[in-house]
């Protein structure tokens, strides 16, 4: 019987952290691959997890914004354990509260990541799901404050259940070009470049389970989504630092997340 993986993302600090760290004093029975983007500061943590006796631990470097990088971390576990048990999708980024940067380019840089990062990793790696798999989807509560900011019309798309992947990209491009162009709220779009890549939770959900169904056939995997509410991380020290309340993602600039 081949050997149990399971693979977490954005996993140098933070949440990503304390997922691995969480599994190992579970007693994960398989190898657990800690995956950063930043190989540096992954060996270095991958150190200290083995200082703290968690010897199960790996790490391979995976950049959800590079497709390449995606489909290189697949082919190891091909070739290494040929499959995948465990995908907890967690890397993502924010701005700081404060940043300079205009909206527009905001809006681009966080979709990039959130949104078309995930789905791009998630596609290289479904295909390696065996039966009885688990997928993790890692949000935020703010995805619910963003989501009830929406246009009425927006949140009655987000929240159908026959919502296409299609249309879903699609919704996510309109929100960038609208950031852009500087009418997103007018067009019924929340004011946060964060918030606006984290409004579909259920939908993401929804869309996992189909995709793997219909592209691969595969039935047998139990798909979650697990929402953080006010948790203190690299992505929301900068607001507890200057007494701001904080939610997730809220206060961290590009240069973090994994």
């Amino acid at each position: 019987m081949a050997k149990q993986v399971a693979v977490v993302t954005g996993a140098n600090k933070g949440i990503g952290l304390a997922i691995v760290q969480g599994l190992c004093k579970a007693g994960y029975a398989g190898d657990i691959i800690l995956t950063a983007r930043n190989e540096k500061l992954g060996q270095e943590t991958l150190q200290k997890l083995k200082s703290e006796g968690f010897n199960n631990v790996l790490f391979h470097r995976l950049d959800i914004c590079d497709q390449t990088s995606a489909e290189g971390l697949r082919k190891f576990l091909d070739k290494n354990y040929g499959g995948l048990d465990v995908l907890i999708n967690n890397a993502g980024i924010a701005f700081k509260v404060d940043a300079t940067e205009p909206f527009g380019e905001q809006a681009e840089v966080t979709m990039r990541t959130n949104f078309w990062g995930t789905l791009w990793a998630s596609k290289a790696l479904l295909p390696l799901l065996r039966p009885n798999a688990r997928v993790v989807n890692v949000s935020s509560f703010f995805s619910k404050r963003a989501l009830d900011k929406c246009s009425p019309e927006l949140q009655a798309k987000f929240r159908s259940a026959d919502i296409s992947e299609e249309e879903l990209c699609g919704l996510m491009g309109e929100f960038v070009v609208a950031a852009q162009n500087g009418n997103h709220e007018a067009k019924g779009w929340p004011n946060t470049a964060y918030g606006a890549t984290k409004v579909t939770p259920n939908t993401a959900y929804g869309i996992t389970k189909v995709t793997l169904n219909k592209a691969y056939g595969i039935t047998k995997v139990g798909i979650a989504v697990l929402l953080v509410y006010l948790t203190a991380t690299a992505l929301s020290s900068a607001g507890w630092r200057n007494g701001a309340v904080p939610y997730p993602g809220a206060c961290s600039g590009p240069d973090a997340g994994g």
